[in-house]
Parts: C-alpha cells; structure tokens; sequence
C-alpha cells in the first residue's frame, strides 16, 4: 500500500501527523512532507487515519 501526498491540496493544518507520525514530518512551513510512501505492513490502519483527517484531502492511500 501506498501513501501519497498531493502537496498543492496541503493547507499545513498539520493533523495528519498525530496519527501517522512516522509517515509524514511537517516542515518549517508547516506542511507536510512524507518520510515513506510504503505504508509498513500492520501499519495500514496509521496510514488510513491520516488520509481521513486531513480536510483538504491531500492524502490518499492506493493498492
């Protein structure tokens, strides 16, 4: 599974880091950058967070 970063949608409200903080740091700006695209096995359900608290729907997850 993927994760991907639209980063032109990327407000920098930065709430997509609290449940994926080993995917995603937040810059000096505030927005977010991913540290992985390749969501670690068990980690799916981190990863599926992040993409739904993001308000902007920056973040997606692909197969």
């Amino acid at each position: 599974m993927k994760l991907l970063l639209d980063s032109t949608r990327c407000q920098g409200y930065g709430l997509c880091q609290e449940p994926a903080p080993g995917f995603i740091d937040i810059d000096e700006w505030g927005y977010a950058q991913l540290t992985v695209t390749t969501v670690p096995e068990g980690s799916e359900e981190a990863a599926a967070e992040a993409v739904a608290v993001c308000p902007n729907s920056a973040l997606r997850l692909v197969k």
